[in-house]
C-alpha cells in the first residue's frame, strides 16, 4: 500500500521515505485494523479507516517528536479517524441486538437490507497462518469475537474509543483523555458507563481447538448439512442454541425451532446439494456453504460462524453474499 506523495515527490526534510515509513507501520498493520474493525463493526469501513491513518500518519510524521510512543501516536490517529468516519451513521447490530423476540420459524424470513449488519472479519485478516508473527499476538481473540464486538456497536463512538483504548490497548486514563480530548475525569466516566453496559454481554466459553469433542462436533456438523440431515442437525445443537443471518432480522432459539427453520426455508432438497470448506471469522471456526444449483454447480451460498461449547453448538451466525467469499479469499464456485 502507498501512502507517499506521488513517485519522484521528495519526502519534505525531517519526514521518512516512504519505505522506511511503511516499514516502521508494518508491525501494527494487523493491529490497527483489527481496532478499527471493532470500532466499526465492518471489514470495509475498517481497511478504508487503515488507509486513513497511513495517510494521515504520513502527513504529520514530521510533527511527531517522539513525546509518545510510535505505538501510541499512530492508535491515537486510528481512533480519531474511526471517530471522524462514524459521525451521523447508524450503529452496526447483529439481529439479536435488535431488542425484538425469538421469531416463528413457519414464518418466511424477509430480507432488511436498510440496516447497516455487523460484519464478519476473517481470522486471516488479523493473524497470520503459520508461521505466526510474534508481533501479532497483541490482537488477543476475544477481543474480536463476535458477541463482544456487537455488543461494542450499543456504545456511543466516544464510549467505544475510551473502553478499547482503556481495556483492550491498556492506555492509562491519561493518555486516553489526551487522545480523544477529554478531561481525565471525563474519560474515566464514560468508561465506567461503557463497562456498566458490556457487564451484560452473555459470556459463553467455546471449545478450544486442540479438545477432541470440539473436532468431533465440528466433523458430525458438518456431515449433517451435506447430508441435508436436520435431525441431526437438531442433535448437535445446545438447548439454548441461537440462530441469527442478516440481512434477515429475525432470529431464532432453541434446536426445534433453528430444524424448522433449516427445514422448511433451505434451498437443499437431497444429500449432496450443500457443501461445506472450513475457514475461519472472528477467532472461531466457519464455514462457507456452497449451494448446488439447478445446473448442478455448488455456488457460494453463505457463511457460518459457529460458536462450540462442551453443551454443542450454542450460536450460529449466517452471512450471505459472492462478495463475502471473495474477502475470505474462497471461490464462489467449487469444481
Amino acid at each position: 500500500m502507498s501512502v507517499a506523495p506521488a513517485t519522484g515527490a521528495a519526502a519534505p526534510a525531517g519526514e521518512l521515505a516512504e519505505d522506511q515509513f511503511e516499514q516502521r507501520l508494518a508491525p501494527m498493520r494487523r493491529e490497527i485494523l483489527a481496532h478499527c474493525y471493532r470500532m466499526t463493526g465492518s471489514v470495509h469501513d475498517a481497511e478504508d479507516m487503515l488507509q486513513e491513518t497511513y495517510l494521515r500518519a504520513w502527513r504529520a510524521m514530521r510533527g511527531f517528536e517522539n513525546r509518545s510512543s510510535l505505538r501510541t501516536w499512530v492508535f491515537r490517529i486510528a481512533t480519531n479517524a474511526c471517530l471522524t468516519h462514524l459521525e451521523g451513521r447508524r450503529r452496526r447490530p447483529l439481529p439479536t441486538g435488535l431488542g425484538a423476540p425469538a421469531a416463528d420459524p413457519r414464518h418466511e424470513p424477509r430480507e432488511d437490507h436498510g440496516t447497516p449488519w455487523l460484519e464478519p472479519l476473517p481470522d486471516a485478516l488479523v493473524w497470520a497462518q503459520p508461521p505466526v508473527d510474534p508481533a501479532e499476538t497483541a490482537v488477543h481473540r476475544d477481543s474480536v469475537r463476535l458477541a463482544f464486538v456487537a455488543a461494542l456497536q450499543h456504545l456511543t463512538a466516544q464510549q467505544r474509543a475510551v473502553l478499547l483504548l482503556r481495556d483492550v490497548l491498556a492506555w492509562s486514563a491519561a493518555e486516553v483523555a489526551d487522545a480523544l480530548d477529554l478531561s481525565v475525569a471525563a474519560a474515566n466516566s464514560t468508561l465506567q458507563r461503557a463497562r456498566a453496559h458490556m457487564a451484560n454481554v452473555k459470556d459463553v466459553t467455546p471449545l478450544e481447538p486442540t479438545d477432541p469433542r470440539h473436532q468431533e462436533l465440528l466433523a458430525r456438523y458438518v456431515a449433517a448439512f451435506e447430508a441435508y440431515d436436520v435431525a441431526a442437525i437438531v442433535e448437535l445443537l445446545a438447548t439454548d442454541v441461537v440462530w441469527e443471518m442478516p440481512p434477515f432480522p429475525g432470529w431464532y432459539a432453541g434446536p426445534q425451532a433453528v430444524g424448522e427453520l433449516i427445514g422448511t426455508w433451505c434451498p437443499a432438497q437431497v444429500p449432496g446439494d450443500m457443501r461445506m470448506v472450513p475457514t475461519r471469522a472472528n477467532g472461531l471456526p466457519a464455514f462457507a456453504l456452497y449451494m448446488r444449483g439447478e445446473e448442478g454447480r455448488h455456488r457460494a451460498f453463505q457463511v457460518q460462524q459457529v460458536t462450540v461449547t462442551a453443551d454443542g453448538v450454542e450460536h450460529v451466525t449466517v452471512w450471505f453474499g459472492e462478495d463475502l467469499f471473495t474477502r475470505f479469499g474462497l471461490p464462489v464456485e467449487l469444481a
